[in-house]
């Protein structure tokens, strides 16, 4: 029977209820059709302060009662949203192409002043993050199914999801009788082998004695192993002659055995002439230089037929440790909110998920905060968050612009390096830029003043050196007279 046809579907949209293996969630759409179906178990563990340099970890898993409010679902998207306990939720963003579907984006909020789950907690905000998983390439028409663990971990907390079976986009109001397993309930395992006590010689593939391990069984042949009776390829066994492999007493030319003399070898026991050597390590490739990144020009609006409310151009590179890697503007989706004085972009692009927020302080705007989860071309996962930022500082109803590149460190292990850059996160009118507050790499006005006292100064230092020169010949006249 397939995992995927057997729920119930006369829940109403919102309600939730738990089976023996986890949270069951069916959402229906104005309609009142099914449009998406969810059953899993999600645990957290979660550090916080309770007192200056002191951290403790929470541990709790989503529970049985959850309210879906805030779920949608249409043709080319959906959002799973959970909400649960004292102003907690969990949100998963679903995308289509074409005939698959993808998941853009898991969102995670807990509220800190919830003493049940972090009592003594030193701060009362709520705090969210985002997540970048690879779960992508589920058909349209399909359940998708993962059974393993799926954990992900950010600078502060860790995401376990397990048994989880969803089918993101539900048609025809029942859903599909297909499944598609994820990478790690497909990937072959290898059955560990049986150990006993009994010792049996196995040899290297090289030509030298052999060596003595006791982690096979009696009778079974484990790869590149011998027992003492049965003969392996590529080893050598007491008895049994291996083409490749030298025995106790037989000479090999460039070999060393025990007792046989080896051509060009001076001793018994010496290393033969050309005998393999270790070689010199690799030199290291150097690391290409970086194209300047593409400049990604994005814009929030509230609605389809409102004019923007955030609009920001700029290129963006990240540096994660000692390797750098360009943010691809292109296939890149923006999200947001604008409200009176603060705003958030969120772009998430196939590898990288950045949210910025900026808030309105004294009539100035500037970049507070800055969280940047995903993974380098060389699969290394990231995560990184910055909520004590002054960035990007300009007067509200104008933009801030600075085109030469700037670097910004975000947290130990992340820097950002920005190219061409210019936002405007509050009071955009007309759905354009403002006049623009530009940077000091930008900004030559400064040049000329200190072109101009620096020639005056000079001029200053010729005309003194010129009369003390001039005084000092008149003296030397009158001295001679």
């Amino acid at each position: 029977m397939y995992r995927c046809a057997t729920f119930v579907v006369f829940l109403v949209l919102g309600i939730a209820i738990q089976l023996s293996n986890g949270t069951e969630v069916n959402v229906k759409d104005k309609d009142n059709n099914l449009c998406l179906y969810a059953k899993l178990m999600v645990n957290f563990r979660v550090s916080y302060e309770v007192a200056v340099n002191e951290i403790l970890t929470a541990e709790f898993k989503l529970p049985a009662s959850v309210a879906s409010d805030g779920s949608t679902c249409d043709n080319t998207s959906s959002t799973l949203k959970l909400n649960f306990g004292e102003g907690h939720s969990w949100s998963v963003n679903f995308t289509t192409e074409g005939k698959m579907y993808q998941v853009d984006t898991i969102t995670f909020s807990y509220n800190l002043s919830d003493a049940s789950i972090f009592p003594n907690s030193t701060s009362t905000e709520t705090t969210t993050i985002y997540v970048k998983p690879q779960i992508k390439d589920v058909g349209v028409d399909t359940c998708y199914s993962c059974e393993s663990e799926d954990t992900y971990v950010t600078d502060s907390v860790r995401q376990t999801l397990w048994n989880v079976l969803i089918q993101a986009f539900v048609i025809n109001n029942s859903t599909s009788e297909n499944i598609t397993p994820c990478a790690a309930d497909v990937s072959p395992t290898t059955p560990a082998a049986l150990t006993t006590t009994t010792t049996s010689t196995t040899t290297t593939s090289t030509t030298t004695t052999s060596t003595t391990t006791t982690s096979t069984t009696t009778d079974a042949p484990v790869t590149n192993s011998t027992t003492t009776d049965a003969p392996v390829t590529n080893s050598t066994t007491t008895d049994a002659p291996v083409t490749n492999s030298t025995t106790t007493d037989a000479p090999v030319t460039n070999s060393t055995t025990t007792d046989a003399p080896v051509t060009n070898s001076t001793t018994t026991d010496a290393p033969p002439t050309n005998s393999t050597t270790t070689a010199p390590p690799p030199t290291p490739t150097p690391t290409p230089t970086l194209p300047a990144p593409t400049t990604g020009k994005y814009k929030l609006q509230p609605d389809v037929n409102s004019t923007a409310c955030l609009l920001a151009d700029f290129g963006l590179r990240f540096k994660v440790k000692d390797e750098e890697m360009n943010f691809e503007p292109n296939g890149t989706a923006v999200t947001g909110k604008c409200e009176v004085n603060s705003s958030e972009l969120l772009l998430t692009s196939s590898t990288v998920t950045i949210k910025f927020t900026f808030t309105n302080d004294t009539k100035k705007f500037r970049l507070h905060a800055l969280n940047v989860t995903g993974k380098t071309s060389s699969g290394v996962a990231f995560s990184a968050a910055n909520t004590n930022l002054s960035l990007w500082e300009a007067a509200v109803g104008s933009s801030y612009m600075c085109n030469k590149e700037q670097n910004y460190t975000i947290s130990a292990d992340l820097s950002i390096y920005t190219f061409e850059l210019r936002v405007q996160p509050l009071a955009v009118k007309e759905g354009i830029f403002s006049t623009a507050h530009e940077c000091s790499l930008d900004d030559t006005s400064i040049l000329i003043p200190i072109i101009v006292g620096a020639a005056l100064a000079g001029l200053i230092l010729i005309v003194v050196i010129a009369y003390m020169i001039g005084r000092r010949k008149t003296y030397v006249g009158y001295q001679t007279l």
